[in-house]
């Protein structure tokens, strides 16, 4: 029958259903027990029918640490007179790298010989057990490296089987090895009570970590109703110190990193990192420790680094030493937020009250369980779970706290609210009174502004009448360049298609008389040789081949000089757009080429030499003729400035390259002329700032080019040096984009 029921909660085969009204009753068994535990002398062997009697059994075993950690049990069984008596009824074994060996003797003075050697603590990492019978040895080993799953009885705690048959007798060695420190709860139970005491202990487990889940969602519900971010940093604490728990307790091995013997042995540690980080930053949000002090506040900072430290020491395998400093760090930032709390409780800050009330219910709960550790208390279910009752006690007194906290601040600010009901009426009242003074005051500006609106208005209407004045003749003057520049570059192709008229109609005028005399041979009698004869020598007096050569000649120049004045009025046409005031796809390449072809004639009279580099270009919204217009301005301007520095040498540059980069096209102008100043840069688009002497220009051309391309809503860049010339950047947008302006 006590087969079954183990082989029912370990998940084994052949079993029937259990009592479940015996279950119900071990999970109700009190919380707070006896403080009283009785020492055993370890001299004589322990009678098994008072163990099971007994709570735990540790007062009755020997006690030796091997230092050397390399120790096999055969060494060790000949230094049994090294072995010191437990003085207490749970040893505390510390936190070294020991293999620690306690020895217990056992006699069976029952009727029943199937036992189980209950240690529960599920943080331990490794314990072999070494059973001694007859001079014949039994060993087992259970380690938290391996899953649950792959132990005979799949429990977090360390369950082993005895086997001595009654009135018999045998001795069990246990080796223990562990990270953290080593506290050694060894039981002994039947096999009919092994099943309601592991019951009752993961009952209690479960009762904590359902109340903690419990007020996590809870605390979450509200966070998401009221969107106080301290709710959600009291979440992230509740999770943390929950997890931490439940890895103590064994239930996180057991239940959630089962395969994960890195997490299985180190989550420990871990969790106690997270969860004073996560204390850490929920006191500074609860007790808004940075508004009543700074320098607090930075020490309460500091402890996060040191547990971030011992998370260090962790990854570098120095786990006992990260144990210990995990340890050190929780004591001192526990006392620390106590008094901090207290502190900021003396600042009459009123939820600090039940802050420092729910956290001293807490770090009391921690005194104990350390003091059981130490044997300053009993080791008992109380003292046990202490940190659970404890943390959940605490869980619950903190939401009251921030419940309170909320309703303290919702009283807070109705008052404001009040108070600031009342200064808006106080507010209205002196506004009522003023609006009536105002408005006398109002009236009587509003006749002197209405007199001095008409002589603004007046004003603005004379101004626009000399900006329209000023750039029709600034259009005036680019008219009068282009027109000299026009009648210059036609009159050139016009002379060379006159010259060549002439010399073609006395070569037609000869071709048509060597026809007439052909077509006479071939209408008389003579004989077809005589006549081929004749034309031959007609032909050869006439000079027949060079007379064809010639016509082809004249008739190529004459091509060549009327495609070059369909060019010209093609860039003319182009450049001077009637329709520059509609908005228009159009490419800025062919609109810089029609300004070359104006300005071909101040260019060659100049030998300024042009490099043209022009990129592969989408078309452009804008006006045409206006862009058309800054091209001239500024390459008329390069060209004075060329003309200054070189004259007629050939060495002066002009250099024009497009690209389009994203959503922009830019046209860079740049030439080798005398270049600008920082001042003279400043200036450049002031209207009547000019460079040039007196006679030579209006100052308005950059002026105009300016405003253009901001009408355009892009923007000329200026980079200039004194003596090494100009460079004009003007990027405008492919899609034309309102100006702001």
């Amino acid at each position: 029958m006590s087969n079954e029921i183990l082989n029912l909660i370990f998940d084994k085969p052949g079993c029937k259903q259990i009592n479940i009204n015996k279950v119900l009753k071990n999970v109700c068994i009190l919380f707070f027990l006896g403080f009283a535990c009785l020492k055993v002398s370890a001299q004589a062997p322990l009678e098994i029918k008072r163990a099971l009697a007994e709570k735990y059994i540790g007062g009755s075993a020997l006690i030796f640490q091997d230092s050397t950690a390399k120790l096999g049990f055969e060494e060790i069984r000949q230094l049994d007179a090294q072995f010191k008596p437990s003085q207490f009824a749970v040893p505390n074994l510390g936190i070294s790298a020991n293999n620690n060996w306690l020895k217990l003797k056992l006699q069976n003075n029952t009727n029943q010989e199937d036992f189980i050697l209950n240690i529960s603590n599920p943080i331990i990492n490794e314990v072999e057990i070494f059973i001694l019978k007859d001079g014949k040895v039994k060993s087992h080993r259970s380690t938290n490296y391996l899953p649950i799953r792959d132990r005979k009885y799949k429990h977090q705690f360390y369950l082993f089987d005895l086997n001595v048959k009654p009135q018999d007798s045998l001795t069990v060695y246990l080796k223990l090895n562990a990270n953290e420190q080593i506290l050694a709860p060894i039981s002994i139970h039947t096999t009919e009570q092994t099943l309601p005491v592991l019951s009752s202990a993961d009952a209690k487990t479960g009762i904590y970590l359902g109340i903690m889940a419990v007020m996590l969602l809870y605390n979450l519900f509200i966070y998401f109703t009221v969107r106080d971010k301290d709710y959600l940093v009291y979440c992230h604490y509740i999770f943390w110190v929950a997890l931490t728990q439940a890895t103590l307790l064994g239930f996180a091995h057991r239940f959630i990193w089962t395969d994960n013997f890195w997490l299985s042995t180190n989550m420990v540690i871990i969790c106690g990192v997270m969860s004073g980080i996560a204390t850490i930053l929920f006191a500074k949000s609860f007790l808004r420790i940075q508004e009543y002090s700074k320098r607090l506040n930075r020490l309460l900072s500091f402890t996060v680094l040191m547990y971030v430290t011992a998370l260090v020491l962790l990854l570098a395998n120095y786990k006992q030493h990260a144990f210990q400093l995990v340890n050190l760090t929780a004591a001192t930032v526990s006392l620390l937020i106590m008094f901090i709390a207290w502190y900021i409780y003396r600042k009459k800050y009123a939820p600090a009250k039940f802050f420092l009330i729910s956290w001293s219910v807490f770090f009391a709960s921690i005194l104990v369980f350390v003091a059981k550790d130490y044997g300053l208390v009993p080791y008992n279910d109380f003292t046990v779970h202490a940190v659970e009752i404890g943390s959940a006690l605490e869980a619950v007194l903190l939401s009251f706290a921030l419940a309170n906290k909320i309703n303290i601040f919702k009283k807070e600010k109705e008052l404001s609210q009040a108070q600031a009901l009342a200064v808006a009426h106080e507010n209205e009242r002196i506004i009522r009174e003023q609006n009536v003074i105002l408005e006398q005051k109002v009236q009587e500006r509003t006749h002197e502004l209405s007199e001095t609106n008409q002589e603004l208005s007046n004003t603005l209407d004379h101004l626009k009448e000399t900006q329209s004045q000023l750039v029709a003749s600034e259009k005036m003057a680019s008219l009068g360049q282009l027109t000299a520049g026009i009648a210059h570059e036609i009159n050139n192709p016009i002379n060379f298609v006159t010259s060549n008229v002439s010399p073609l109609k006395r070569d037609v005028n000869q071709l048509l008389e060597a026809l007439k005399y052909i077509e006479n041979v071939g209408l008389s009698e003579k004989p077809v040789t005589e006549k081929q004869q004749a034309i031959e020598d007609y032909k050869e007096e006439l000079d027949f081949d060079y007379l064809k050569i010639e016509i082809g000649h004249l008739l190529s120049g004459i091509y060549d000089g009327a495609s070059r004045t369909a060019e010209i009025v093609k860039g003319l046409r182009l450049f001077s757009r009637l329709d520059e005031d509609d908005l228009k796809k159009a490419d800025i390449n062919e609109g810089l080429d029609s300004t070359l072809v104006i300005m071909n004639s101040a260019l060659n009279s100049n030998k300024i030499e042009v490099v043209k580099s022009y990129g592969e270009l989408p078309l452009a919204e804008c006006y045409p003729g206006k862009l058309n217009q800054v091209f001239l301005n500024i390459i008329s301007n390069a060209i004075h400035a060329v003309q200054k520095v070189h004259g007629e040498s050939g060495e002066g540059k002009l250099g024009i390259s497009t690209y389009s980069e994203g959503e922009n096209i830019f046209i860079s102008i740049k030439d080798n002329g005398t270049g600008m100043n920082e001042t003279t840069q400043s200036k450049i688009f002031d209207p009547f700032y000019t460079t040039k002497d007196v006679g030579e220009g209006t100052g308005l051309g950059m002026s105009i080019a300016f405003n253009t391309i901001k009408k355009h809503s892009g923007e000329i860049i200026v980079h200039s040096k004194v003596g090494e010339g100009t460079e004009m950047l003007i990027r405008i947008p492919i899609v034309h984009q309102i100006s702001t302006s």
